[in-house]
């Protein structure tokens, strides 16, 4: 009796709520309260039995930490027996020392550690603590393994050791001549200034790299016979790794040759070359040429060189889908097709030339979302292929450092992590953990929803997410806010993986909002035909799909009230949604928009110049044979948000960080400076000495947030004063 009781309690309480919600003038500060409890920061404590860390020891054990209710569990596993035995924290510590400092690149070896000093390159021996400087000449704008690309920068070294640790393949950066941007504190007194390089779209001058190999036993540096190449990858906008490994870079075993890829400065053109490190001497092997971007995979290299078969394997998007190609090094001519079929490789992982075998991850080849991540290996010659993790889902992999053995975690938005340890065919040797989600459900956590609707074009299918109030009604009527990060390197959702909450969004649900966000076309993970959506195009930032999505999903959830639609995002989500505003204001009513980059002119060039095109000037005369040029026009125009300010019809609250070295925060000004020309009223926060992500103040960017919506959407006073930072 006393179980039906409290379910019919729990029934009235939440009718009560619900009905409370939706009729009420202003919000409290426990309504706040009560969203704030489906942050993250409030929930991950309630998710038990994942796995927290993980780490080799050879091929002979594998530690890992799970996370109990009370405290971390740690365990090694022997890889022989697979035996499982309880360690202390201490004793899982200390297998694992840092080595290095945080601005040193470790050697293969573990010996020896590269940092800059005074724009030159140095070695410290790890166990003498002897330094020893290897370049001479370094300057400023004129240094050795400069990690700066303008948007990004790091005092650590961009560099690629040789498997033997003797040699290092490295570069001089060029920045001579290249703009500078220039950033002030705030503060009583004289504000300081900040200046570094920063190369913009169309600009004469931009990074360039002179590469190079340092001999440690020789003791001698050996510069390429090559002109300088542009400071871009195949991967990112620039050379540099998160770890500072120089991208696109392959050494053969004894360091006598290396392999790289040198790239167009529009991305359109790889060229993989290899060069005698003896001699310097660099000849080219292939080159491919394509209409938009050239790109070797979704965040990670897919191709190699097979210095010992005389063959390398090259990654194409040339038949619209990411595949695997297998061509012979001293011919240049195609063996053979390694991969095929409308799906995605993502990541070739390992190659295993004795067996000739490869490892890679692949996204759409199985039923259900394209979106989740599987392992496979196949041969060589295309046969033989097989997913070693067919558990549904996707899947995060951590292999054994021969590859002899992997661990798989894999989860859906649905479904927690599971940690199951196999073997390199697939098989599995044992269950490492399963989650508890338990009193995750039991302190409120709400699964969301995975939808897919059609496209732009009523034919591509697209994915995404849906957040619902816990106490929603089909009878009720509820504002739609629309996520937006638009790409095209990545999308609003982009990992369908399981999380115990994205951002805000179940908060924002729990105020009497239906929440939306879809992977729209042109952001990456599909086709090469749906990334290339809107190139050249920036405006467009996938907002049509966005559009159609919000008025698909409408039909089927009928209490989303589309005559109220907010949009919100950040960087490139900021650019989006005050674009969405300015150019959809018959649909979008609200946009909060942070940190925009909304006229890619005045973002850094590796970036736009990869997905808009290189700078050119409108012709305006083209039918004369004198050409005649407009210098205030250009083809990057139509995408900048401060020339569509007339259009605003709705409510917009624009912000930034003042010392913002990602994206400037003149993207901002100049969009304000055209709303005030215009005598549009609009809403801006500046946040003093804060850069892209505003640090200890993006609670306060949270908060207003979630008032203008709560304020321009239902109509309802938000609570004064709220703060984030008293929330437990």
């Amino acid at each position: 009796m006393k179980k039906v009781f409290s379910f019919f309690l729990l029934i009235i309480l939440s009718s009560f709520f619900s009905c409370n919600q939706i009729n009420k003038k202003s919000y409290s500060i426990n309504d706040y309260e009560n969203a704030s409890k489906h942050l993250s920061k409030n929930l991950n404590k309630y998710l038990l039995n994942t796995i927290n860390s993980q780490k080799w020891d050879k091929e002979d054990f594998l530690f890992y930490k799970v996370k109990k209710e009370s405290k971390m569990e740690s365990f090694k596993i022997d890889l022989k027996s697979y035996k499982k035995i309880s360690l202390n924290k201490q004793e899982y510590f200390n297998n694992f020392e840092p080595k290095t400092n945080r601005d040193e690149f470790l050697s293969p070896n573990g010996n020896l550690a590269a940092f800059i000093d005074n724009y030159n390159l140095w070695i410290r021996d790890l166990k003498t603590n002897k330094k020893t400087q290897l370049t001479f000449d370094g300057k400023e704008d004129y240094g050795y393994a400069t990690n700066n690309a303008g948007w990004i920068k790091s005092e650590g070294p961009v560099l690629k050791w040789s498997p033997k640790s003797d040699k290092i393949a490295t570069f001089r950066q060029d920045a001579r001549g290249v703009g500078e941007m220039y950033l002030t504190t705030t503060n009583v007194g004289h504000p300081k200034l900040q200046s570094w390089k920063y190369a913009l779209p169309g600009d004469e001058k931009i990074f360039e790299i002179e590469r190079l190999i340092i001999d440690l036993k020789n003791n001698n540096i050996v510069r390429l016979n090559m002109e300088n190449d542009f400071q871009r990858s195949t991967t990112t906008d620039h050379i540099a790794g998160r770890d500072g490994e120089l991208l696109d870079t392959q050494w053969n075993e004894d360091g006598s040759k290396l392999a790289f890829i040198s790239s167009s400065r529009d991305h359109k053109m790889a060229n993989l070359k290899i060069a005698n490190t003896k001699t310097g001497q660099v000849s080219s092997v292939f080159k491919e040429t394509v209409d938009t971007y050239y790109e070797s995979g979704l965040g990670s290299e897919n191709w190699k060189v097979l210095f010992d078969s005389d063959e390398f394997i090259w990654y194409s998007e040339k038949d619209n889908w990411g595949h695997l190609y297998l061509y012979d090094l001293k011919t240049k001519q195609l063996k053979n097709r390694i991969t095929k079929g409308n799906w995605l490789v993502r990541k070739l992982l390992h190659i295993d030339e004795n067996k000739r075998e490869l490892f890679f991850t692949a996204g759409g080849r199985e039923k259900g979302n394209p979106y989740h991540v599987y392992l496979y290996k196949i041969n060589f010659d295309g046969s033989g292929l097989k997913c070693l993790t067919p558990e549904k889902g996707t899947h995060i992999i951590n292999p054994s450092p021969n590859w002899n053995y992997f661990v798989t975690t894999y989860s859906t938005t649905k479904n927690p992590p599971t940690s199951i340890l196999k073997d390199k065919n697939g098989k599995t040797l044992l269950q490492l953990s399963i989650s508890n989600v338990d009193k995750l459900q039991s302190n409120g956590w709400q699964e969301p929803i995975e939808f897919n609707v059609k496209a732009r074009d009523d034919k591509t299918d697209l994915y995404g997410l849906l957040y619902l109030p816990s106490y929603y009604k089909t009878d009720k009527k509820y504002p739609v806010l629309n996520y937006i990060y638009p790409g095209p390197q990545s999308g609003s959702v982009g990992n369908y993986s399981f999380m115990v909450a994205r951002r805000d969004f179940q908060a924002l649900a729990e105020l009497g909002f239906v929440v939306v966000a879809v992977d729209a076309m042109g952001t990456p993970g599909r086709s090469k035909s749906f990334h290339d959506a809107y190139y050249g195009n920036m405006g467009d930032n996938g907002l049509p799909d966005n559009i159609k999505t919000i008025q698909q999903l409408s039909k089927k959830y009928t209490a989303m009230d589309l005559s109220k639609v907010g949009i919100w995002g950040h960087s490139g989500g900021g650019f989006a949604s005050t674009g969405a505003l300015l150019r959809y204001p018959e649909f979008y009513d609200v946009a909060v928009s942070s940190s925009g980059n909304h006229d890619n002119r005045n973002y850094e060039a590796d970036w736009g110049e990869k997905w808009h095109g290189l700078m050119n000037h409108i012709d305006l005369n083209s039918n004369d044979n004198d050409f005649e040029y407009d210098f205030k026009k250009t083809n990057y125009d139509s995408q900048a948000n401060q020339l569509l300010v007339e259009n605003l019809k709705g409510k917009l609250l624009i912000a930034h960080g003042m010392l913002d070295d990602n994206v400037p925060p003149s993207n901002t000004m100049l969009v304000v400076e055209e709303l005030i020309k215009a005598n549009k009223d609009f809403d801006l926060i500046l946040f003093p000495n804060k850069r892209h992500g505003y640090g200890d103040m993006s609670n306060y960017m949270m908060r207003r947030k979630w008032d203008f919506f709560v304020k321009h959407l239902k109509g309802i006073e938000p609570p004064k004063n709220f703060s984030f930072n008293k929330n437990p």
